[in-house]
């Protein structure tokens, strides 16, 4: 048993339990929406990490990076199930790509030491309720806009992985509906926004870590800002469990579950909120 591990199982089945439920939810909404689960993760490991004595600011911030770390795993598995269905524009993730490793790289490194943990769970409620009226919305785009050209894919590219690094959302809130907004069909534009979830978590993972390789351990197992056994075991889950939505993706109506999620989404938006303003 690898040390992340046991760490875990020191704080008891209860916390073990947590994870694994929540890594299951991750995955499945990985697959079924492509949105990486980072919108559910980071709310619940938020107060998990809170609950183990860590800070609420430096809390937040884990619960972002690590909840980033776990769509790694998950968009892997995720992808497989996707492309099985030929559900995935590899000529998108060719193209969005290069701008999301800038921009992840960059949010990582850089701009996620400088924010305060409440600037970030402020950024977080916003934006999730900013994707939660997108998706209750379901607006038409002009059937004449399509993909833009190279350095409309670049830009695009650095906003969704920079984004992504402060959110711990995987970038498929922005991927998504930007793909919708240029007519590309819902279930490539899920599939795709899964195959582009890789390179987000990748390179974000990868900007935290170096952000916060100086930073004092704030639990056991602990490198910077990411929880290495909460890792361990949420992609364990989430892995296992994404090809699970990716089949029912392609079952049921997508668009009826993206605004029962939508509703959840103001509620976790709400409770964020409550954190930012009532806690700190």
């Amino acid at each position: 048993m690898g040390p992340p591990v046991s760490t875990l199982l020191a704080f008891g089945p209860l916390l073990v339990a947590e994870l694994l439920l929540l890594g299951c939810l991750a995955g499945f909404l990985a697959g079924l929406l492509g949105i990486g689960g980072g919108m559910l993760m980071v709310p619940f490991l938020t107060v998990i990490l809170e609950n183990r004595g860590v800070s609420p600011g430096m809390a937040v911030k884990m619960a972002i990076a690590t909840s980033m770390s776990t769509i790694v795993f998950t968009s892997l598995s995720s992808v497989r199930a996707h492309q099985r269905r030929d559900a995935v524009r590899w000529d998108l993730v060719g193209g969005l790509a290069p701008g999301i490793v800038v921009g992840g790289l960059s949010s990582g490194a850089a701009v996620f030491q400088v924010l305060q943990g409440r600037s970030l769970a402020l950024l977080f409620t916003g934006f999730v309720v900013f994707s939660a009226v997108q998706m209750l919305r379901g607006s038409r785009p002009d059937p004449r806009r399509t993909i833009p050209g190279w350095p409309g894919r670049f830009m695009a590219g650095a906003l969704i992985g920079l984004l992504s690094g402060l959110l711990g959302a995987g970038g498929a809130f922005i991927a998504v509906p930007f793909m919708l907004w240029c007519n590309v069909p819902l279930r490539q534009a899920v599939g795709t926004s899964a195959a582009l979830g890789f390179p987000v978590a990748v390179a974000n993972t990868v900007g935290v870590v170096v952000g916060g390789w100086q930073l004092e351990p704030p639990l056991p197992g602990a490198i910077g800002y990411l929880h290495l056994p909460a890792l361990a075991i949420i992609a364990l889950a989430s892995v296992l469990c994404a090809p699970w939505g990716a089949a029912t993706a392609h079952r049921v109506d997508i668009d009826r579950l993206k605004r029962v999620f939508a509703l959840l989404m103001f509620g976790l938006a709400a409770f964020m909120l409550h954190k930012a303003l009532g806690a700190w």
